[in-house]
């Protein structure tokens, strides 16, 4: 059923979008804004942007947020939206991670429909909690591992779907930066400060930063699922009391091997995120730096570029691009497929419909405890001087 038919023609309302966390200060909120705005599917009217009364007041003033829907905290924005005819349609919680169970929980519990910035939450125990209460709801639930939205990991997820690589061998992924080479946690930076503190982050610190998009992206385009690592986690800065590198190997159902790294210590290393998959008839590769291209190496034959929105991108490639190729599309567009896919679920539940099949690729629940999962088994193997460890299922 197209739009038009589902909606009788009328004119499709904006989304109406509120937020947890994200006022001033904050890096990841101001991305989640741009991301919901660029196809123009959400309206940002409500919020509880920070956990200071003052500071969220002050940061829904900048952002046009009227008085009576800039929110002291997560539970009464909850409650209050939830009572309104003209309500919230779906929140966005973007808080530090030991932040993220409750305010899905409070709107979930509602009826309201959640995009949740991963990791899913800071613990394990919470995230199976969690999983159960969104279950319940019932609601459309999003998880902004943001990478997935890239027109050429789709793509190479859709050629591995289709054999071109044949039975998979090595999966090789990688995420290392830079920021934390030094102690900036101890200069105030903010983005720093909770990322290294364990009882904000949760157990891990590169590993559940960056590892768990590393993970999730291994998984997202080989379809295979990481049964067991052995992984060795080091704070390699002194005093530092979560990991700042981690380097681990894998084991895949179906008898795939590889290898993943996580660092935040790597001078030189922006934000290097990169997956390599060889088959037995050949291999793909994708670089987070250089995201518009896509590397295939089919066995005995000359490599081939494929180009964003270019000869041989695919279907799956061309619903995640915006603008002709050769116009380079990056992180913020990433982002936004996850948004503008997520606006289409709810839209369909709204609108009595199913939705686009296309729209379906967004990480949720399942991709959510996956990476609570992995980031358990990870910590638990460091303990155990790298010890072969099973994620679960």
């Amino acid at each position: 059923m197209t739009i038009e038919a589902a909606t009788g023609g009328a004119a499709r309302r904006r989304l109406r979008l509120g937020m947890v966390g994200g006022g001033q200060g904050a890096f990841i909120g101001a991305v989640h804004r741009i991301a919901a705005r660029l196809d123009d599917r959400y309206e940002l009217v409500a919020g509880a942007l920070s956990s200071d009364a003052e500071r969220a007041r002050a940061s829904a003033a900048e952002l046009h947020i009227a008085p009576d829907r800039a929110y002291g905290s997560f539970a009464e924005m909850a409650e209050r939206e939830a009572a309104r005819e003209d309500g919230i349609d779906v929140v966005a919680v973007v808080t530090p991670n030991h932040m993220h169970a409750a305010p899905v929980r409070a709107f979930a519990e509602r009826g309201i429909h959640v995009i949740c910035d991963k990791p899913l939450t800071h613990r394990l125990e919470d995230a199976l909690e969690l999983v159960e209460v969104v279950r319940r709801a019932g609601i459309v639930f999003g998880l902004t591992h943001n990478y997935t939205g890239h027109p050429m990991v789709r793509q190479a997820r859709e050629m591995v779907a289709a054999g071109e690589l044949g039975t998979l061998r090595v999966v090789q992924v990688e995420y290392p930066q830079d920021w934390l080479t030094t102690r900036l946690e101890e200069s105030g930076q903010k983005q720093a400060a909770w990322r290294t503190d364990p009882a904000r982050s949760g157990a891990a610190g590169s590993v559940g930063d960056i590892g768990t998009h590393a993970f999730n992206l291994a998984e997202f385009v080989t379809g295979l699922r990481c049964e067991s690592l052995a992984a060795e986690l080091t704070a390699f800065v002194p005093g530092r009391p979560l990991d700042d590198n981690a380097q681990m190997l894998l084991r895949f159902g179906g008898g795939a091997r590889g290898m993943l790294w996580s660092s935040q210590v790597a001078p030189g290393n922006e934000n290097a995120l990169r997956l390599r998959v060889y088959g037995e008839k050949g291999g793909l590769e994708w670089a987070q730096e250089q995201p518009n291209l896509l590397l295939h190496t089919p066995f005995g034959e000359p490599p081939r570029i494929i180009s964003r929105a270019g000869a041989g991108a695919s279907l799956a490639a061309a619903h995640a691009s915006r603008i002709p190729a050769g116009h380079p599309e990056g992180y913020l567009e990433a982002f936004a497929q996850i948004y503008r896919d997520l606006a289409e679920q709810i839209t369909a539940r709204m609108e009595s419909r199913q939705p686009d099949p296309a729209c379906l690729l967004v990480p949720g629940l399942e991709a959510g405890l996956r990476g609570m999962r992995f980031i358990a088994a990870a910590v638990e193997s460091g303990r155990n001087n790298a010890a072969w460890t099973e994620i679960g299922h």
